[in-house]
């Protein structure tokens, strides 16, 4: 396959992965809702044909020297595009997965209106998600960061007559625009020390910039993965976005967007990893956001919330094994959680379009009625709370284990221990809730659609095998990423470390007391009640919602005093358009 695939055919798939969601996006854009029989088919077409442009990709060479170029004269440098094991494994996973929610939408968006606003933004930020992990131009990287960011605003107020789903993409935007200001600060801060954008020319040699500089930007970036993948202090906006369509929760809530503040942390590794306190920092903001959802999830009563907290727990796990050092272990998780946590969110969907409800109180008893989509919520349960065989049982002791080494603090390490208890417990209740014991209220079933069974089934086979593929993954990995010194690992080797190391049976041990605790709830009724202070904190979300809240507020505010300076007349607005190109054609050429 590597000999078929020469340089122009690489070049040529890479830019149809990313650029056929985008024409697709034009398309449906364009045809309107006066067709939405055509809508469906094309939005499926083209992010199926970006799905196998990337699985092609993955058997192409890989490395950072695999570049393709794009000149853009002196002022900006070349946008460059490099495909090592990193980017085109998450760009396989934007399109795969963007693909099987576009699918899902078939029956999920049957009879919405303003499909072709829906699809647009869905194609267009599965085409700017691979740009944004493929891209080593740090200044690129942040444009397409920005276009994510804006589609998840715009797919989070798509139902923009409900209050709370305005409410949830204007907070969204507004917090994760902190994400943007670190990721800008960093890019500023390269191009002004060693005059390029060039993201492998700084892994190679971090040493370009000055110390004290080196760590305003380590932190600066810091600053922009939390904010992008919501976690500590930045976690409220995520369960906020629940107000999306359950397609939207499973694509850039779950599988890819707030995976690119993870990315971010492990493509910077090698050079930040030596500024002192940034690996500790990294390792205390995954824990945090950790333990903080996973205590969230424990009282959440919103089937959706749940899920939402789920993620920003896991996502925590990849940040603290960023930081300890384990990029396979993170990467490989993050691969795992992307598989088994878009199944959670589109069952999650299925149930919610069938009965009409999210709060899980109203629910019980519907695994008799939906017995597929109960299988398939099951598998996606089992592999979030750790259970053996399924992937993310395998994937989340990596990191346990990689906690355990490298001089990292224990005490973390034995909190993550915690969480993953914490996360059996949470998992099983809001399993039990929604498919088994009685019905709590009469609701009228409506079938599963055949196109939900389609995106659910390959999701549901790879939360149970997608562990098989470690070798091949941490050879993609190690070989194609020189900077990171990633140590391959093969399958019989990772059921070795895995099933013999001591800390495995200590975390499956803490992950049956996480289970037991859920259905021996009655009889611990006292000691639960002891904490139960902590959920009500927890219901409020330790005060951060009034924080996050409160800078929203703020920020808004602002705006609307800005507001004099939209004029609303036309002549004004051309002015300003000519006189802002005047400006940047004058920079090129001076530039030139």
């Amino acid at each position: 396959m590597e000999q078929v695939l020469t340089p122009q055919t690489i070049e040529i798939l890479l830019f149809l992965t990313m650029g056929l969601p985008w024409v697709g996006a034009i398309l449906v854009w364009l045809i309107g809702d006066r067709s939405p029989r055509m809508q469906h088919i094309l939005s499926v077409a083209f992010s199926a044909l970006a799905g196998i442009c990337s699985i092609i990709l993955l058997f192409a060479p890989k490395g950072p020297n695999t570049i393709v170029n794009i000149s853009m004269g002196n002022a900006f440098g070349n946008f460059t595009f490099v495909l090592d094991g990193l980017g085109i494994f998450l760009a396989t996973v934007a399109t795969v997965v963007g693909s099987l929610a576009v699918i899902f939408s078939v029956d999920y968006m049957k009879g919405q209106d303003q499909l072709g606003r829906y699809y647009a933004m869905v194609l267009f930020f599965i085409g700017a998600m691979v740009g944004l992990v493929l891209t080593s131009n740090l200044l690129l990287m942040f444009i397409f960061w920005e276009i994510t960011a804006l589609c998840s605003y715009a797919l989070i107020s798509f139902y923009n007559d409900d209050p709370k789903a305005v409410a949830g993409g204007m907070k969204a935007l507004i917090i994760t625009q902190f994400g943007g200001l670190g990721l800008m600060l960093g890019a500023l801060v390269l191009f002004a020390y060693t005059g390029s954008f060039d993201i492998n020319m700084f892994l190679a040699n971090p040493t370009l910039l000055p110390a004290n500089i080196l760590t305003i930007m380590a932190f600066g970036c810091l600053i922009a993965a939390a904010a992008k993948s919501a976690q500590f202090p930045f976690q409220t906006w995520l369960p906020d976005a629940m107000e999306a369509p359950s397609p939207i929760s499973a694509l850039i809530h779950a599988a890819t967007m707030v995976n690119a503040g993870v990315y971010l942390l492990a493509r910077f590794y090698p050079a930040f990893a030596d500024v002192p306190g940034w690996r500790t920092s990294v390792m205390v903001v995954g824990m945090l956001s950790a333990l903080l959802a996973a205590v969230m999830a424990l009282v959440a009563t919103d089937l959706k919330r749940v899920l939402a907290y789920s993620t920003v727990s896991q996502l925590g796990y990849m940040v603290y094994a960023v930081g300890a050092g384990g990029i396979l272990a993170s990467q490989f998780h993050l691969f795992s959680h992307s598989i088994f946590k878009a199944l959670l969110f589109l069952s999650a969907g299925a149930v919610i379009h069938s009965i009409g409800t999210r709060d899980m109180r109203e629910m019980g008893g519907l695994g008799k009625k939906m017995p597929f989509v109960r299988l398939v919520f099951v598998v996606g349960a089992l592999a979030l709370a750790g259970i053996p065989i399924f992937n993310g049982f395998w994937s989340k002791e990596l990191i346990l284990e990689t906690g355990m080494g490298h001089g990292n603090p224990i005490w973390i390490y034995v909190i993550m221990l915690i969480v993953a208890g914490l996360t059996a417990c949470y998992t099983f209740r809001c399993l039990w809730m929604v498919f088994y014991g009685e019905s709590r209220s009469e609701y009228h079933v409506h079938p599963v659609g055949t196109a939900m069974k389609i995106a659910l089934t390959p999701l549901a086979i790879g939360a149970v095998s997608s562990w098989l593929l470690i070798g091949p993954f941490s050879k993609m990995m190690g070989e194609s990423l020189p900077f990171h010194e990633i140590h391959e690992l093969g399958l019989l080797e990772m059921m070795k470390e895995v099933v013999l190391a001591p800390a495995t049976w200590l975390a499956v041990a803490v992950v049956l007391a996480g289970i037991m605790t859920w259905f021996g709830r009655e009889a611990l009724g006292g000691l639960i009640g002891a904490f139960k202070g902590v959920g009500q904190i927890a219901e409020k979300s330790f005060g951060f919602e009034a924080i996050n809240s409160g800078i929203v507020k703020g920020v808004q505010g602002l705006a609307e005093k800005l507001r004099f300076t939209q004029t609303g007349i036309l002549n004004w607005n051309i002015f300003a358009i000519l006189l802002s190109l005047i400006i940047v054609v004058a920079v090129l050429v001076i530039g030139v």
